[in-house]
């Protein structure tokens, strides 16, 4: 049941260019498919009440869509991490298709908002022998994690269950900033935050997890 949660050893092992833990052993949230208008508001909300720094792996096109919303993340000193320009899964796409995917979504950042994007997570978790290789190309370093919490089952009784039972110090925390767990999200936060204090972990920030 564990591998549910927390991907196996021996992946991490053969993909040890990979963020699967934190190098620090703090935890570090991370939130998927965003930016969405209402989601992110009470994500931002959130960890500004518990004065927590993420990365938010957003979808090119939500930004298009919603220029403000990432203007506000960096704003609030949060990271953007590359999750494609439009949540394409990576083997199912020709090699040219897979550049444009991460080329499209690093330009949008640095011509909109001068940011430079220096982490990605593929869609769905999903990747391949040659995607180390494409990420070094584009001088991305690809994160993963070490705690899935199901969120976006919108089940808050799933993510407490993943969170009591599979937190670790150095764990790569996954939430979604998406409508699917809009109604929870709150909740889920402050439950990790909680849990975390319990256990005497600590939280931190990208730059510091990702070295």
């Amino acid at each position: 049941m564990k591998y549910k949660y927390n991907p196996p050893t021996i992946v991490k092992k053969f993909f040890n260019e990979f963020y699967w833990n934190t190098t620090n052993n703090k935890i570090l949230l991370t939130f998927d498919d965003g930016p969405v208008p209402q989601t992110t508001e009470i994500i931002l909300s959130e960890l500004s009440k518990h004065q927590i720094k993420a990365i938010f792996f957003c979808v090119g096109d939500n930004i298009r869509k919603y220029p403000e919303l990432a203007k506000t993340i960096l704003s609030e000193g949060h990271s953007i991490g590359n999750h494609t320009y439009n949540h394409k899964i990576l083997q199912t796409l020709s090699y040219e298709e897979k550049i444009y995917q991460i080329i499209s979504f690093n330009k949008l950042l640095q011509d909109e908002f001068g940011y430079q994007v220096n982490y990605f997570r593929p869609p769905h978790g999903r990747f391949q022998l040659t995607t180390n290789r494409l990420l070094k190309q584009n001088n991305l370093k690809n994160v993963m994690w070490s705690l899935l919490t199901y969120d976006y089952k919108n089940n808050f009784e799933l993510v407490k269950f993943a969170v009591t039972n599979f937190l670790e110090k150095d764990s790569i925390v996954v939430l979604h900033d998406s409508i699917k767990s809009k109604n929870i999200i709150r909740d889920s936060i402050s439950f990790i935050v909680d849990e975390a204090a319990k256990k005497n972990y600590k939280i931190g920030a990208p730059f510091e997890c990702l070295k």
